[in-house]
């Protein structure tokens, strides 16, 4: 079976026909295009919207500057459109097909803030902006976003639920703040916004959002050679490919539980079920193998440019150190996030390994900070501290010491009216009585020097001794007034 082009009805291969004799061009248009790669952020294209003269977000008319240039690049206003996103640039492009159906830049944005690190959105609450290619419906539109406008990514596509990946309401809105989204200000959002439904009016069903991680090259693909996702992106690479090499949005298919592009069948094409008997088109082949050879090329002379050197990926903290000066004066909500390709930085081996222990070693001592601040918020009730019961520092050799010395001495009712109740003093429990032994031993004009006893589990006591440690007897009341 021969896929048909979603946008326009007509077949795939009718498209292709013509394909060998422009084959020059096409790579001639790819090379030109990779030159620029990495200078796109010199010129970003900003909204020609004055958001005071907007009466209706979802009646909104384009500005004649933005139309003038569509006439230009023989655009129809209705034409259809394709998004592309590159994270690491931090850019949002609109491609917009001509006469000819080649899709052109039309425009491109710098996107306000995006949240989490490159790779894949995998759960709900990881804070990542989906990665992978997604269809837009007119359903997904929302003029009533609490974020100005927004267009619903469709997150998760088949491709996500087929590998269990969870998350909702991944947008593309205004507002410039995000968690988990792609935000644009509100007057890029606007042009986006209108952009989008015009196609819609024109006939396009589905306009495809292609969100990347960065632009697939050579030099780009060897400098993330070592990120955990990179098996993913090697997936969604010949999507990336077929786009630069056609001009046209590939078709898109997901079996076994991955992506295949502009591929032909006689089966059917189940996320989860075995691929089915599967080819390129002969027409592209060509062009396939003439670009893979040169990408090939080109990544090994990345690899030998980049030996010894690894990419240090920026967390989202370090993206928005860079652009912190961008929040003053704007309102609380306004948060951008800065480029990866700002904050981020090529690392010898050895020295990104120190600084991955480093990061290790911070985040054990923020766990383990956080352990004791979970401790001590035990030993609080009703907001009023508990005294935490701390060990004595000092030895403690016979433990009912410590007791009797907390403890208040008391003086007896009779020894009151005692001739020498002024030096009385408290008999001592019998396992004290070795520290008094050794008192009453002293010469009779020296203070008594207390021996330090041993602990009380190792010390005996001799028959004899026992006798002399006993308590002396009381004398009877009646001879209190004696003599």
């Amino acid at each position: 079976m021969i896929p048909r082009d979603p946008l326009h009805g007509t077949t795939f291969d009718s498209f292709l026909m013509g394909f060998p004799m422009r084959l020059t061009h096409l790579l001639a248009t790819a090379a030109i295009a990779t030159l620029l790669a990495g200078c796109t952020n010199d010129a970003l294209d900003s909204a020609d919207v004055n958001l005071k003269s907007v009466s209706s977000k979802v009646n909104y008319q384009l500005s004649g500057k933005i139309v003038q240039k569509m006439q230009a690049m023989s655009m129809a206003k209705s034409s259809p459109i394709m998004l592309r996103i590159f994270k690491e640039e931090g850019v949002l492009e609109v491609w917009k097909a001509n006469a000819s159906n080649r899709f052109e830049m039309l425009r491109q944005y710098k996107i306000c803030a995006w949240s989490g690190k490159l790779g894949p959105k995998v759960k709900e609450g990881d804070r990542q902006a989906p990665e992978g290619f997604y269809p837009l419906s007119p359903g997904q539109m929302n003029p009533h976003s609490s974020y100005y406008l927004a267009i619903n990514t469709g997150f998760p596509n088949r491709f996500d639920q087929a590998n269990g990946r969870s998350g909702s309401n991944l947008m593309i809105h205004g507002a410039c703040s995000s968690s988990g989204c792609y935000s644009m200000t509100d007057e890029q959002m606007q042009e986006i916004f209108a952009l989008a439904r015009d196609a819609y009016k024109g006939g396009q069903q589905t306009i495809q959002l292609q969100a990347l991680p960065f632009r697939m090259t050579a030099e780009n693909m060897a400098r993330h050679r070592n990120s955990p996702n990179i098996e993913f992106w090697k997936m969604l690479k010949p999507g990336y490919d077929q786009f630069e090499i056609t001009k046209r949005p590939p078709d898109v298919n997901i079996c076994e539980k991955k992506y295949v592009f502009n591929q032909q069948t006689e089966g059917k094409f189940s996320p989860i079920g075995q691929c089915p008997a599967m080819s390129t088109p002969a027409v592209l082949q060509p062009a396939l193998t003439a670009y893979n050879s040169k990408y090939n090329a080109e990544y090994a002379k990345a690899m030998n440019k980049l030996d010894g050197m690894v990419w240090y990926e920026p967390t989202e903290a370090e993206r928005k150190a860079i652009v912190a000066k961008q929040r003053v004066g704007k309102e609380l909500a306004y948060a951008p996030t800065g480029s990866s390709l700002d904050a981020g930085k090529l690392m010898k081996v050895a020295d990104l390994e120190k600084e991955q222990a480093r990061r290790r070693e911070l985040e054990e001592a923020k766990k383990a900070i956080e352990i004791q601040k979970a401790e001590l918020e035990k030993t609080t009730r009703n907001g009023k501290n508990v005294p935490v019961p701390t060990e004595n520092p000092l030895p403690k050799p016979i433990e009912q010491a410590s007791v009797e010395q907390s403890a208040p001495k008391r003086t007896g009712l009779f020894s009151l009216f005692s001739r020498n109740s002024a030096d009385a003093q408290v008999i001592e429990p019998a396992a004290a009585a070795p520290v008094e032994v050794e008192a009453q031993q002293q010469p009779a004009d020296q203070k008594p020097v207390v021996a330090a006893a041993k602990p009380a589990e190792t010390e005996t006591v001799a028959p004899a001794e026992q006798a002399v440690v006993e308590q002396p007897k009381k004398r009877p009341f009646w001879k209190l007034w004696g003599n």
